[in-house]
Formats: C-alpha cells, sequence, structure tokens
C-alpha cells in the first residue's frame, strides 16, 4: 500500500547544520517496523529510568538520518517527548579536515611501511607520487604490477584502522556526557553544531523538560567508545548495497574512489564487530534481521 509522504515534508530531524533529510517509503516503512518492536523495549527503560537513549547506527547511505527523524516524530505523536541528536557533530576536526587527516594517516603510514620493508626507493617514490596526484594510491590493482605497493597499502590500511571510530578521530567523552546529563534528568544541555567550514562551530542550549528519549543518529552510535545507550538498532546494508546507492547519488565524483572504498570498507569492519550488541537489526530491503541471519548475510 502506497504511503502518503506529504505529512512528513516538515518533519524536524537531526541537529547537524546542513543535513538534508529526504523521507521515503522505506523510511516510513522502516521506522514504523522499528517503533512496533520498539513498544515493550522502550516502556522497561522509561519505567526503571525515567529516559532512554536509542542509538540508530549503520553505513553510509543506510537512512539513519531519516529513519532516526521518524522514530522521534512517532515518539512524540504518542506523547513520548523525543529528540534526534546527530553524532556526526562529534568528530575532533570539520568534515573537510577530517578527510584530509585520513589521507593523511594512510599515506604517513603507508611510507613508514614502505621503508620497515626496505622497498622505499627513489623509483618506487616517484611512481606513488604519480599515483597520489591521480588518487589511485589506495588501489590494490597496483599490486599486480608493482609487488612492493602491498607493503604500501597493508601499512596505510593498518594506520587508518587506529583513527577510524577511535578516540582520535571522535570526542566520544562528550558525547558519553550528554548521554549521561539526559539520562540524569537534566533539563537544558548545550549540543554542538559543526558544519563543513571553520565557521560553522557553535553550541545550542537545547530543552530536554519534556523528552523522554534521544534518539542518536550516528554511523558510530552502537560504539564501545561511549557509554549510555539502552537500545541500539542497526540498519544494515551489505558492501554491495551501499557502494549502489553511493553512485546513484554521486554527491562528490569521487564516489567509488579507491580511498573511499577502503574508508567504507573500515567502517563496515567496525559495525561487524559491534552488531552482536544491537537489540535490533533492519537489512536495507526493511527486513527484520537476527543476529546470526545478519552474520549469514554479511559472510561470516
Amino acid at each position: 500500500m502506497a504511503i502518503d509522504l506529504k505529512q512528513y515534508e516538515a518533519l524536524p530531524h537531526g541537529d547537524m547544520p546542513g543535513d538534508k533529510v529526504e523521507i521515503g517509503e522505506e523510511h516510513v516503512r522502516k521506522a514504523t517496523l522499528i517503533m512496533e518492536k520498539l513498544e515493550g523495549m522502550l516502556d522497561e527503560v522509561i519505567a526503571k529510568d525515567g529516559r532512554a537513549v536509542i542509538a540508530v547506527c549503520g553505513g553510509s547511505g543506510v537512512g539513519k538520518s531519516e529513519t532516526a527523524s521518524l522514530i522521534s516524530y512517532f515518539l512524540n505523536e504518542k506523547g513520548i517527548g523525543a529528540y534526534t541528536m546527530s553524532g556526526d557533530n562529534y568528530p575532533r576536526r570539520i568534515p573537510m579536515y577530517n578527510d584530509a587527516e585520513r589521507l593523511r594517516i594512510f599515506r604517513t603510514s603507508g611510507v613508514r611501511g614502505l621503508v620497515k620493508a626496505n622497498e622505499a626507493t627513489p623509483e618506487h617514490f616517484d611512481k606513488l607520487r604519480a599515483w597520489q596526484q591521480e588518487e589511485t594510491d589506495a588501489s590494490a590493482d597496483h599490486v599486480s604490477t608493482d609487488p612492493w605497493m602491498k607493503a604500501y597499502l597493508d601499512a596505510g590500511r593498518e594506520g587508518l584502522t587506529g583513527y577510524l571510530g577511535t578516540t582520535n578521530e571522535i570526542d566520544f567523552d562528550e558525547v558519553t556526557g550528554i548521554v549521561k546529563a539526559f539520562k540524569s534528568g537534566q533539563d537544558k544541555i548545550y549540543l554542538k553544531r559543526m558544519g563543513r567550514t571553520d565557521s560553522e562551530l557553535w553550541y545550542d542550549e537545547v530543552d530536554f523538560t519534556n523528552k523522554k528519549v534521544l534518539v542518536i543518529e550516528w554511523t558510530h552510535g552502537n560504539s564501545d567508545n561511549y557509554e549510555g545507550v539502552d537500545i541500539p538498532i542497526l540498519l544494515n546494508s551489505t558492501p554491495e548495497e551501499t557502494l549502489a546507492h553511493r553512485r546513484a547519488r554521486n554527491r562528490d565524483g569521487k564516489t567509488d574512489s579507491a580511498f573511499t572504498m577502503l574508508v567504507l570498507e573500515l567502517e563496515q569492519n567496525l559495525l561487524k564487530s559491534q552488531a552482536h550488541k544491537a537489540k535490533i537489526i533492519l537489512s536495507k530491503s526493511g527486513e527484520l534481521l537476527s543476529y546470526s541471519e545478519y552474520q549469514a548475510l554479511m559472510g561470516n
């Protein structure tokens, strides 16, 4: 049955500056299914603690913002005050600088890997410099013609793994502090706002007086690096589904660049390592999955 989307056109959404939320039928169906599963769980947490924290996590393009916004909307319609918070406001650097830091770490680690493998020759660096200028240095295809590149790629990958989704990249302590303040009953909490430029950084005081539920939408919403989430929800997508979505949107012209694909792969690995904690798991197509079904789908 078709869903009338007009009622969701002015839907309040997450607090990430410039974040665009476009509600589609698939988001409404997912959020409706989640609400059915949430009912008992949420009542139990609120009865015990007075307030509850839900985290909606998943990879790029899986619909975290839209689904989280709908969950808050449905809760508010039921008379259970809810607020949607974006975890993307809490990296230590604005997106442009964080992207640059990710690439710097990958390349610096890769070059050190060449030194360690005794492959740091002028000829290799000349080739590597050209690939870096082409932005193809993260491609495994180079190994077939230049086996020494494996040392660069392995070391770069290891270095990037030590940064992505860690306390080096994200201020998890600040998010933990917000969650603790909310759950302790604090009604006025300052939340960070981070846009894409140096001047887009500020704090807003948010009134939680009538809010019983904080909904955090965030890739890292199920991370072990912060505390206080009562109900983690995983919106899953396979690497193939994620890439297809990014190609369809093609936001930055580098949708499937080798480095972007490496970042997505490492983020997917993080999500997989944390998936066992999720109380609700949905497939990209909106089907409820058990953890064992999720593992089978992801090839575990």
